[in-house]
């Protein structure tokens, strides 16, 4: 009996995923458990595994296609069975179709939108919902997304649906049109580079969302940046005491990030006009801090949620910590923990930047920076003088959301926190 294998929804923020390879072809025999395909959503990266064995009948998709969510992929079964069921949209296909991902993906998905290609896709308030690679193919096209029929799931449109309009032969926009004719010289002058002198590479999916998202931050948002510096000497005295005791106490190894992170989970409860979202007529003050924890991955800047952070010990707070930036190192992170952060810490100590300014995750309001330590001097007792360790900490905040004196303020409590660090503890 041929069975579909539909597209995971990985995450209930998830709409659609895109397939980045094929480990079968129609005619491949498969075993339960062999890989089928790979895909990604924006920031994560999975493998699908068969559930059944037999011979791979159709593949519905191909390579760099986007798939709405629980929409059949491809088609397992006996050699010879009838697929024609399980096209794209319910329609029946011709059979020699499922040998050519690429090229049966065009009369399928027109079927459903042959109506009428300039109908207005819009939700019944007005609001048209498009995917981010829909809108980004798109503005290079020219073509006007909202003449698109929306085949995407909820009535979003998604890529598949700007390629139905330019294989119709929709025109493009008269502003789009003068795009090219500006870019122009630009592009004539670009082959007088030799080739061995640079390097054209692809952005990848998660690198256009970090450039979507950081430019949009900036662009729609009023930043401004304080910095402080604090008295390190309490927190590298505890770092040091727990590491010299942790396995024999069965601790997490505690690394002065989570102890930053800590500190501002607990001190946040005081300020919650900080550990809060933006809604453009509306601001939401949540409860408890849902930490968002920048992380560095070969696939780009992710930022994964540890959530209730401030109910948290110190110990528990590092184990979660540390599992959620694991995941989101691997790829394979739930985009589920990618999301709902009130708040968020970056740290850029290591890498020994004394002070920089980071940019806001939206719609949150507000993020910590963290820096490195520097040896600096002061007036001891005795008019003396004395070093000491500094670190500094740099809080940028959204002035729509926050004035400058209630993020002034939580920088100064942060500060008197982690100076005094075994106080916190015993609260």
């Amino acid at each position: 009996m041929a069975t579909p294998v539909i597209m995971p929804r990985q995450g209930q923020s998830v709409e659609s995923c895109i397939i980045t390879s094929w480990a079968k072809k129609v005619g491949d025999e498969v075993k339960e458990g062999d890989i089928l395909f790979s895909y990604e959503t924006d920031k994560s990266s999975f493998d699908e595994v068969a559930q059944v064995s037999g011979t791979m009948l159709a593949i519905l998709y191909g390579e760099g296609d986007e798939v709405p969510c629980l929409e059949n992929v491809c088609v397992i079964g006996n050699a010879g069975e009838d697929v024609s069921a399980f096209a794209k949209g319910g329609e029946a296909a011709p059979a020699a179709a499922a040998e050519a991902p690429k090229a049966e993906a065009a009369p399928a998905a027109e079927a459903p939108k042959a109506e009428a290609a300039a109908t207005k896709a819009e939700n019944t308030d007005g609001r048209v919902f498009v995917s981010p690679r829909a809108k980004l193919l798109a503005e290079k096209t020219g073509v006007d997304y909202t003449l698109a029929t929306p085949t995407g799931p909820d009535g979003r449109i998604i890529e598949r649906d700007i390629q139905t309009l330019l294989d119709k032969g929709v025109q493009a926009a008269p502003k789009a049109e003068a795009a090219p004719a500006a870019e122009a010289p630009k592009t004539e002058a670009a082959p007088a580079a030799p080739a061995a002198e640079y390097e054209d590479v692809k952005l990848s999916n998660v690198r256009k969302v970090i450039a979507r998202s950081m430019h949009d931050s900036l662009a729609n948002s009023a930043q401004l940046t304080l910095n402080t510096s604090f008295d390190a000497t309490s927190i590298q005295k505890y770092r040091a005491g727990v590491k010299a005791n942790a396995e024999a106490m069965g601790l997490q190894n505690i690394t002065l990030n989570d102890i930053v992170v800590f500190a501002a989970a607990k001190t946040l409860v005081d300020f919650k006009d900080l550990n809060a979202h933006f809604l453009d007529d509306k601001i939401r003050l949540f409860k408890d801090v849902h930490m968002g924890i920048a992380v560095d991955t070969p696939r780009g800047l992710l930022v994964p949620t540890v959530f209730n952070a401030n109910h948290l010990s110190l110990n528990d707070l590092a184990k979660e910590s540390k599992a959620v930036i694991n995941e989101a190192k691997e790829g394979h992170i739930n985009p589920d923990k990618l999301a709902g952060a009130s708040f968020t810490v970056t740290n850029l100590g290591s890498f020994g930047i004394e002070t920089f300014t980071p940019v806001i995750n939206p719609p949150q309001v507000a993020i910590l920076g963290v820096c490195g330590i520097q040896t600096r001097v002061r007036a001891g007792k005795d008019g003396a003088v004395e070093t000491y360790p500094a670190m500094t900490l740099s809080l940028t905040i959204d002035h729509r959301a926050v004035d400058g004196a209630p993020g002034a303020k939580f920088l100064k409590a942060l500060a008197t926190n982690l100076e005094h660090f075994e106080q916190l503890l015993a609260k």
